[in-house]
């Protein structure tokens, strides 16, 4: 035993993940559906998503295909985010942003029509950020905009995350599945504030 603890093994870290199937296509699959923000021209958003943008108050939730998830950006803790089948892209206000010490973020040229056709250009946006839901990380990009931070739901997390997290919506028994890895994380549109459920016997 003694032998054991001295022994070394040196290998590259690139390697070392081909020795990891399972990290190998969850890398794989991070990369092949994370959508460029760049791409991007005018950018439509429903109500749900312009709402918490004008930091307007919703009196009831009913658009099925969108979920309060908690998360964090890298080690800040978010609390939750609107993950939203409607949003065509992630969504970080700029004061949060700025909580990552990341600097400044990129430009661009997009433009955002929210649902009663204004009209609000973004100060940039960032990409490649971890966003960590449960146990699982993903590579997110976001626009950033300089719009009061909703103390309740700070983020959205449109359909390029919820691409990238391999989601399943389930309507009828309103649930959302993320999958990483070979295991998923369950969340429940009647009572958001449960802890989600684990299950590693996913078969992709």
């Amino acid at each position: 035993m003694a032998m054991l603890k001295q022994v070394n093994i040196s290998m590259l870290f690139v390697e070392a993940l081909s020795k990891m199937p399972k990290y190998v296509k969850f890398m794989k699959d991070l990369l092949t559906y994370k959508r460029k923000l760049g791409e991007l021209s005018t950018v439509m958003l429903k109500e749900e998503c312009s709402a918490i943008l004008q930091n307007k108050l919703l009196e009831k939730r009913r658009d099925p295909s969108s979920f309060i998830i908690p998360c964090m950006i890298g080690s800040l803790h978010v609390g939750k985010s609107l993950a939203d089948l409607g949003a065509r892209i992630n969504v970080m206000p700029y004061k949060l942003f700025k909580k990552l010490g990341l600097g400044e973020p990129s430009n661009t040229r997009m433009s955002i029509q929210l649902v009663d056709r204004s009209i609000v250009h973004p100060t940039g946006i960032a990409e490649d950020l971890i966003v960590v839901v449960g146990p699982f990380s993903y590579l997110v990009d976001f626009v950033i905009l300089d719009i009061n931070e909703d103390v309740d739901v700070p983020l959205i997390l449109g359909r390029t995350f919820l691409a990238t997290a391999k989601a399943l919506i389930d309507v009828n028994d309103g649930k959302l599945i993320l999958r990483a890895g070979g295991e998923q994380i369950t969340f429940s549109i009647s009572n958001n504030m449960k802890h989600p459920e684990l299950h590693d016997d996913l078969d992709y």
